[in-house]
């Protein structure tokens, strides 16, 4: 049996629960919603998903560490805690609370610093994606309706579909100039945000998903979705993975080119 696909059934099931509770309080006329102390919404639903995946991971996973945006950081009941599970209960919570349909809950499981299984259920879309280290990455209603995806073979960026979420944290990490330069030079941009964008990118829909300032628990499901489909994933100083706190994902081909336009020093490890 392959490494890692124990974990990866456990990743279903916690999005099934996940899906049943976030489904049924979407676009609830009681949803109740307040503001952390960063002024972002959260509402009830995303305090119930993650309570609920945390009781799940607590029998499932005891040795396991766990961190989640509405709850941070828990240390196993045993273990030496270099497995942990990294929870975002609802990924897109302004969408969410507007009834817009674009949220998911992103599961991941990390040892050490290296996502090794990553997992998105966006079931108001009525899709999923999901990879583990070696197993590659697919994407469907579920796991017995799947098909294994892969990002794009574009080369060139006149050519390239570019996705971002918003341009006003370029503005404030004085990028802007070279956000709307790249935009100028590709075939087509569009900020569908949060997670979306970095599932189409490795559905190879779209070829570049770029985002200034990110938690680990935005990035770090989606790192092995979108390596597993071929795609680079690094943050904004050329580092692969989610520890940075920003990203920049491609198909690979085109990453080098972001990183000059973006005035990043080019650390592409698939250069």
């Amino acid at each position: 049996m392959a490494r890692y696909t124990d974990d990866l059934a456990l990743a279903h099931m916690l999005a099934d629960t996940a899906d049943k509770i976030s489904v049924a309080r979407f676009r609830a006329l009681d949803l109740h919603v307040s503001s952390k102390p960063d002024l972002t919404p959260v509402s009830d639903a995303d305090i119930a998903v993650e309570k609920a995946l945390r009781a799940t991971l607590a029998r499932a996973r005891p040795r396991d560490a766990v961190l989640g945006e509405e709850y941070g950081d828990s240390a196993p009941a045993a273990g030496d805690g270099k497995r942990r599970w990294i929870i975002d209960p609802i990924d897109g919570t302004k969408n969410y609370v507007r009834g817009v349909p674009v949220w998911a809950t992103l599961i991941a499981l990390m040892e050490g610093d290296t996502p090794v299984v990553g997992l998105v259920s966006a079931p108001a879309l009525g899709r999923r994606w999901w990879a583990a280290s070696g197993l590659g990455a697919y994407a469907g209603r579920h796991q017995s309706a799947a098909t294994q995806i892969h990002v794009s073979g574009v080369s060139q960026l006149a050519d390239a579909s570019f996705c971002y979420s918003s341009l006003t944290g370029w503005e404030e990490i004085g990028r802007l100039d070279a956000m709307l330069d790249i935009m100028r030079h590709t075939w087509r941009s569009r900020a569908y945000g949060d997670f979306y964008g970095y599932m189409l990118l490795a559905e190879g829909a779209l070829d570049i998903m770029v985002e200034p300032e990110l938690s680990l628990w935005d990035l770090a499901a989606l790192v092995p979705i979108v390596t597993e489909a071929g795609g680079t994933f690094t943050d904004l100083a050329g580092r692969p993975g989610p520890a940075g706190g920003s990203a920049i994902a491609t198909n690979g081909k085109l990453h080098d080119e972001i990183y000059t336009r973006l005035g990043v020093r080019s650390n592409n490890p698939m250069s």
